[in-house]
């Protein structure tokens, strides 16, 4: 077919949100050692336009601030000028023994907040 097969997307979610942690200065393994973890609870994707197979795609991930355990990552995933695919993934914090949700640890808010702060990072 030439495109990139649609569950490919939920891939480049990740990466998206994967690199928006590590641009506030959390890397995804700084959760780990926190003894926190994020998993997935819902994802949504709208499939506007095909990517085709080497196109060079960019992926903007936007935070979504939440008083609670559970945070949204809002995605869209662009070809030059033209809009792909928009999309989100919940989330809640969990502990990573017990897997019951927890506020969102400070070191996240810490680089959240910082981030705020200095939209340059």
């Amino acid at each position: 077919m030439g495109v990139v097969y649609y569950g490919n997307y939920l891939k480049y979610f990740e990466i998206g949100r994967t690199e928006l942690l590590r641009s506030i200065g959390l890397p995804y393994v700084e959760l780990e050692r926190s003894g926190v973890q994020l998993p997935v609870l819902e994802a949504h994707a709208e499939y506007l336009l095909p990517a085709r197979y080497d196109d060079l795609l960019n992926i903007e991930a936007t935070y979504v601030a939440h008083p609670t355990a559970l945070i949204t990552m809002d995605y869209v995933i662009r070809r030059a000028d033209d809009t792909l695919v928009r999309g989100y993934t919940r989330h809640t914090f969990v502990d990573a023994s017990t897997f019951r949700p927890v506020r969102p640890p400070q070191i996240f808010r810490t680089a959240v907040e910082q981030a705020i702060k200095d939209p340059r990072t």
